[in-house]
């Protein structure tokens, strides 16, 4: 029998479907995937400073942030604009600045005025959420002294002065 079976002729051609032949196969989600293991990950959230003592001048500030954690930043986007106690306050313009460092002095600002800063961490990934807002306020300008009102006696000196801030000043300190 065995042969007979090798002297036929045989067909090993295999039949496959058109449908088979001509399927193409999607591995844009695997290469997605490994694209993925070896990708940064967006930063988390800076945190920022509150405002440190003699951190502010009449027309400046300098701002200070962290990173909770060990994220990969290539740059800070520090935001901020000036605190308005209107209704319609969202027309104040809002300032954008890309910085390196983990600080910042934000110059051309109005003498005792509040301004409101956040700050977001960019990488090649993406950018992080904000910040919690914070609020710094500039230092009062210095008051003009009313040189005709000042008047004196043997032991005593009256000095009036008058501000030129727009908001209150908490204290004066005069020096003699």
């Amino acid at each position: 029998r065995l042969e007979e079976f090798l002297k036929k002729e045989v067909d090993l051609e295999l039949s496959t479907l058109p449908d088979f032949e001509e399927r193409v196969i999607d591995v844009s989600e695997v290469e997605q995937l490994m694209n993925s293991i070896n990708a940064v990950p967006a930063p988390c959230a800076p945190v920022i400073n509150p405002q440190a003592p003699n951190a502010a001048t009449g027309t400046s500030l300098r701002v200070c942030w962290g990173l909770f954690s060990d994220d990969t930043v290539e740059c800070y986007q520090l935001c901020y604009k000036p605190v308005s106690h209107e209704r319609h306050s969202d027309g104040q313009a809002e300032h954008t600045l890309k910085v390196k460092e983990t600080y910042c002095t934000i110059t051309d600002l109005l003498p005792n005025t509040q301004y409101e800063f956040w700050v977001s961490a960019l990488n090649a990934s993406g950018i992080s959420p904000p910040s919690e807002r914070a609020v710094y306020v500039t230092a009062p300008s210095p008051p003009t002294i009313k040189n005709k009102k000042i008047q004196s006696c043997e032991n005593a000196v009256l000095v009036c002065w008058e501000s030129r801030d727009i908001n209150p000043v908490d204290s004066y300190t005069v020096e003699l």
